[in-house]
């Protein structure tokens, strides 16, 4: 552990009490998520987050999570409303496996990219996009962080600009298909590692058929939309629904050949921001 807590010394960081923090034990634990989750679980190492997510038979998304090795064990950091819902699924698949699934007791603080990894505590760059910062795992003691709001938005703010979907807004449980959300762009599928559930689905979209949806970055003017409000183009067509909205960006799920030129959601104006 530190000499002091971490609080003491990080700048611009803040304690994310948002996420849950699972650990899967036992010898069979890696052989378990290997055959669920949409990436190669083979390439976990210390040092080596992965990003994955756990879909339904109908290849729509469930749960995302970061994968941390910790050890021997692995670390699932996932949102918290959704985290006792993952532990029942990954113990309806585990059979016979010699797997234990529990809360770790940890917490996560997020600190800003370039901060220094804290001496003693299991810190590891998010592996979705490395500006994202890094990610700081222990007891809350240790961490010893705010929940401050102002580092919060900011960070929202960044997720936004990066165009990171998040649970609940652009990731909708039993709805949503993660390419149209992104994942292979935040490295968060492999399409070598073999089966896991939804993965037939997945593929077929991947090597068969040309998305018509897919998440954007829209700059907002005007008030504010609030999340899950249509959006129209200037021929009154529906495009999609806003999810997050941080920073003068929103993101947002639609239908790529109607999202373009001026559009509107409630008094907003929109314009897509080409990456």
């Amino acid at each position: 552990m530190p000499t002091e807590p971490l609080g003491a010394t990080a700048t611009g960081g803040f304690f994310d009490d948002t996420r849950a923090i699972l650990r899967l034990s036992g010898p069979d634990a890696r052989e378990l998520l290997q055959g669920l989750v949409t990436n190669d679980v083979r390439r976990l190492g210390e040092g080596a987050p992965l990003y994955a997510a756990l879909l339904s038979p109908q290849g729509k998304f469930l749960h995302d999570f970061l994968l941390v090795a910790d050890g021997a064990d692995v670390l699932l950091d996932t949102d918290a409303e959704g985290a006792e819902a993952l532990a029942r699924r990954l113990a309806m698949y585990r059979l016979r496996r010699d797997v234990t699934i529990a809360d770790s007791g940890l917490g996560v603080a997020l600190l800003p990219q370039g901060a220094a990894p804290p001496a003693g505590l299991l810190a590891v760059t998010d592996p979705r996009e490395p500006a994202l910062g890094l990610r700081v795992y222990a007891p809350a003691s240790a961490l010893d962080l705010p929940v401050d709001a102002a580092a919060r938005a900011a960070h929202e703010a960044l997720r936004v600009r990066l165009g990171v979907p998040a649970t609940g807004a652009e990731l909708r449980r039993d709805e949503t298909f993660i390419l149209e959300a992104g994942f292979e762009r935040l490295h968060g599928v492999d399409f070598r590692k073999g089966c896991y559930v939804g993965q037939e689905v997945t593929a077929r979209m991947k090597h068969k058929a040309e998305l018509r949806r897919g998440l954007v970055r829209l700059a907002v003017e005007g008030t504010a939309p609030p999340p899950g409000a249509e959006i129209s183009n200037a021929d009154g067509k529906s495009v999609g629904t806003i999810g997050s909205v941080a920073g003068g960006e929103a993101l947002a799920l639609v239908r790529l050949d109607r999202a373009t030129g001026e559009m509107r959601a409630g008094e907003a104006v929109l314009r897509r921001i080409e990456a």
